[in-house]
């Protein structure tokens, strides 16, 4: 993904950063809510345990989960998943619920399903930000260079954005091929204004950006991201 490795080199780059677990789901519940929740499959949850989005909207800040290929006009999705036409970047593909973590709050958990919306709705306007490519875009489904070619359409959009002066942007993966860390070692850049050439070795994981998000707002720490290492090398 030469894209993607040339803005870890331009912007900053955690070379110690291991997923939580296996497989999806847990890893992305880690990063929404703290914990994995018990959860060991990819299963459908609605969860009543506190949450980034029940945090943010506590605090009086706003959030959106930008889902790729998430329908339309549908009210509150709740199914598994829904294949679609192209959806702002990229190319067509499949939304899945297991890579979408405010969805397994909007039930009992306090998130507003309004604030989850399809990708070509795209906006940098709120304080917090979460973006799932769909299946293909995600190199889930299809290979690494369409996972590149998504990235490269999609995150000029973000730096072109007038909210880029003051946004840090992280993109990682859910897992790795081994159990190093619990869910092995994933690819995970930094990006913000200013930023040049920053590496890191210091030791993360999912709950770091959980713990860098709750510090950048002045949150209280979710179970496990009280204990993790926030992202502050790559921080102003």
């Amino acid at each position: 993904m030469p894209y993607l490795t040339g803005l870890g080199a331009q912007y900053g780059l955690a070379t110690n950063f291991d997923a939580v677990t296996h497989p999806s789901l847990p890893n992305y519940l880690a990063v929404w809510s703290g914990s994995t929740q018990g959860v060991t499959d990819d299963g459908t949850y609605n969860l009543s345990a506190n949450n980034l989005s029940k945090q943010m909207q506590d605090a009086g800040l706003s959030w959106r989960a930008f889902q790729q290929n998430y329908p339309s006009g549908a009210g509150c999705h709740t199914g598994s998943s829904y294949s679609g036409l192209v959806d702002g970047w990229g190319v067509s593909g499949t939304y899945a619920r297991k890579h979408d973590p405010p969805m397994s709050f909007t039930l009992n958990g306090g998130a507003n399903c309004a604030d989850i919306l399809p990708l070509a709705a795209y906006s940098g306007a709120a304080n917090l930000i979460f973006v799932t490519p769909n299946l293909c875009n995600d190199a889930h489904d299809c290979s690494l260079g369409t996972a590149d070619s998504f990235l490269r359409a999609f995150l000029p959009v973000v730096f072109a954005d007038p909210n880029w002066a003051h946004t840090l942007l992280i993109v990682s993966f859910d897992e790795g091929t081994t159990n190093t860390g619990g869910g092995g070692h994933i690819y995970t850049m930094v990006a913000r204004q200013g930023l040049s050439g920053v590496t890191s070795a210091t030791p993360h994981n999912h709950y770091s950006v959980t713990r860098t998000v709750e510090d950048l707002f002045g949150l209280g720490c979710l179970l496990s991201s009280c204990s993790a290492v926030p992202l502050t090398e790559f921080l102003p």
